[in-house]
């Protein structure tokens, strides 16, 4: 069995990342679940992992240079898998230690710097916490880490493997 060339994965891995965010539109516009301020930090990891793999599938390159697009995969990979992974923990804290409800993100971007929005973010609130959706047990955050980390994982591997 031959194993596909490097760019053909790495558009795979694109259109991987693509499948997750037009899956997350679904269900924002027409399951009409609004995402809360992690949802959409785990977006923003999503779309700069599925960029990464559209540039390094679109930009044939040496040695170094699929080097450096599986170290920013690893380091997408990373973020959203963090990200992920925070929110899973939130989901399934005792109800008398879930942090109250907060701003919405758009408020806190207009009225806050940088950093205390993603403190506020980072801290949770009430609404991450909540689990408005789930398949075979598990909540979209949940779904997200398992997906993240495998498509990284596989694009980590194919822009380091040897020719």
């Amino acid at each position: 069995m031959t194993i596909p060339g490097r760019r053909s994965l790495n558009l795979l891995g694109f259109l991987a990342c693509g499948a997750m965010m037009a899956y997350a539109l679904y269900v924002e516009h027409v399951l009409l679940l609004v995402p809360c301020p992690l949802c959409v930090m785990q977006r923003l990891a999503v779309i700069s992992l599925g960029i990464v793999f559209l540039v390094a599938a679109l930009h044939g390159t040496d040695r170094a240079g699929r080097h450096v697009y599986g170290a920013l995969i690893v380091l997408a990979t990373l973020a959203g898998a963090g990200v992920a992974a925070w929110h899973v923990r939130l989901q399934h804290l005792p109800a008398d230690q879930v942090p109250s409800c907060g701003p919405g993100l758009d408020y806190m971007l207009e009225s806050f710097p940088l950093s205390d929005v993603l403190k506020m973010i980072f801290s949770g609130s009430g609404e991450c916490a909540s689990i408005d959706w789930q398949l075979l047990g598990l909540s979209m955050p949940a779904w997200v880490l398992i997906a993240i980390v495998t498509v990284g994982a596989a694009g980590a591997w194919n822009n380091f493997r040897r020719t």
